[in-house]
């Protein structure tokens, strides 16, 4: 019912309310926790409601409304196809580190390796050829 706050008086000098946990801490007026008919089911143990709120919780709040959203969905299952890819470069190709310097050698050096990685998808594509000796016989 009423509204939570961080501070009931003012302090000089101003204190930041950050607590060692990295929260903020609000706080109900106990006399409104006493005329409140929800107390027993809301703090019984405690003679007024405290609720912490941690420092990041609003970008919190806001990656849990793009969570909600399809197109993070339709991310979250592309994700898994590129981070498969990269996985297979670092693993197979043995690409866990670049060994040319510079931002053009590093593209240069990525770019054969995800050449090679396509080669590689291209040539399990194409249909295998009997051998030769199989074809004479």
């Amino acid at each position: 019912g009423k509204e939570l706050k961080q501070f009931h008086r003012t302090y000089d000098p101003p204190r930041s309310g950050i607590t060692a946990e990295g929260t903020r801490l609000y706080r109900a007026s106990k006399k409104d926790c006493n005329q409140c008919e929800l107390k027993p089911r809301c703090c019984p143990n405690m003679p007024m409601r405290k609720v912490p709120r941690d420092l990041n919780e609003d970008a919190r709040d806001v990656a849990r409304a793009i969570a909600k959203t399809p197109e993070y969905e339709q991310s979250r299952h592309r994700r898994k196809k590129v981070e498969m890819l990269f996985a297979h470069l670092k693993r197979i190709l043995r690409m866990a580190r670049l060994r040319l310097r510079g931002p053009c050698g590093a593209r240069d050096e990525f770019l054969l390796a995800a050449t090679a990685q396509n080669l590689r998808r291209l040539a399990k594509l194409r249909p295998q050829m009997p051998p030769c000796g199989a074809i004479a016989a």
